[in-house]
């Protein structure tokens, strides 16, 4: 088992230790308002126990941190037995530091209370990494289902794209094959990339030259109607992209933008970094909202936003706005690099 198939969340990241406290403070509250024998709560109760609960709950956080690495290489049972032995000790040690200041000659009451606190402590861990490991097979299966979706996207082509295409291509054979030549590279290559499952994630430079061969063939079909602007910013070659991300939003620029318009129109794509994020768009002339096309316009962004979702969290974005006839769709990518290497070629 691997670090990132660890079923329990990363304990060294602010915002789990947060949840964390904030659990614990509202189980604190609970035990004060179950133990008041007058009033709503026992702030006496109340203040001592919450003291109590989290520096437990901080400082086995902090160890399950460190051994973070260790437990991960462990087994299911054996990471969970851990887990707990670490936590019943630190509540062990601290309910002993505790009732050496409150009761400086301990007794059986104290030894029964200090048992009372170890199975508390262990129903309460057995039952957070519980949680942790449901949530952690929903999470996993999530993932699956989105690569299986994800790989049934990939091995479509559309039809209207591949009929307009071959129908170009052989247009242009007797008139200009080696135009008609490059047109079949570029075809092979979209067929290529469609049909390749394994790389979740890719240099941007890659998804960039697909956008241009893409975009290359749709130019021998549109002529003049189509007119393209560039806005790459220097330094993103390698910024981390799902495949087949960008490409899918400069098609439904074209097929729902350039395509209806009998004079055609521009399709600018940029890309940009902004402190800890890379942000894309893809801008077109507004489509018609009735033309019935419009729906597919929104699965594929509901595909694309799903796959971020999986792939990146919450920190990756997908959204799309109309201003001034101009339809717009922005893409927020955490700023990360790729493991793989660009295949990009340059186009004479």
């Amino acid at each position: 088992m691997t670090d990132s198939e660890f079923f329990v969340p990363d304990l060294c990241r602010v915002r789990a230790v947060f949840l964390l406290l904030i659990t614990s403070e509202l189980l604190v509250l609970v035990l004060a308002i179950v133990q008041a024998d007058a009033g709503w709560i026992d702030w006496n109760y109340f203040g001592l126990l919450s003291l109590f609960v989290q520096w437990t709950t901080l400082t086995s956080a902090a160890l399950i941190c460190l051994l973070r690495r260790k437990l991960a290489a462990m087994s299911v049972t054996r990471a969970t037995l851990s887990i707990v032995a670490i936590v019943l000790l630190d509540v062990l040690a601290f309910s002993l530091f505790a009732d050496s200041v409150l009761h400086p000659q301990p007794g059986v009451a104290v030894w029964q209370s200090i048992a009372k606190k170890q199975l508390l402590a262990l129903l309460i861990v057995l039952t957070v990494l519980r949680y942790f490991y449901m949530q952690h097979q929903w999470q996993q299966q999530r993932e699956a289902e989105m690569q299986a979706h994800l790989t049934a996207l990939q091995a479509r082509i559309q039809p209207h794209f591949l009929f307009n295409s071959m129908n170009t291509i052989a247009s242009l054979i007797t008139v200009n094959p080696d135009q008609a030549e490059e047109a079949v590279l570029d075809l092979s290559e979209l067929f290529r990339a469609s049909l390749r499952t394994g790389d979740q994630l890719i240099p941007l430079a890659r998804e960039l030259d697909l956008c241009q061969r893409y975009l290359a063939i749709e130019a021998l079909r549109l002529g003049d109607r189509l007119t393209l602007e560039w806005a790459i910013q220097p330094g993103l070659e390698q910024q981390a992209i799902p495949p087949l991300t960008l490409q899918p939003l400069v098609e439904n620029a074209i097929y729902h933008g350039i395509q209806p318009r009998q004079g055609g129109g521009t399709v600018r794509i940029e890309a940009q970094a902004r402190g800890n994020f890379v942000y894309l768009l893809v801008q077109n002339p507004k489509p018609d909202h009735n033309d019935r096309q419009h729906e597919g316009n929104r699965m594929a962004l509901a595909n694309i936003q799903a796959r971020l979702q999986a792939l990146f969290g919450e920190p990756a974005v997908l959204k799309h706005s109309h201003q001034n006839d101009i339809y717009t769709v922005t893409l927020r990518l955490p700023r990360q690099s790729a493991n793989t290497q660009p295949t990009s070629r340059k186009r004479t």
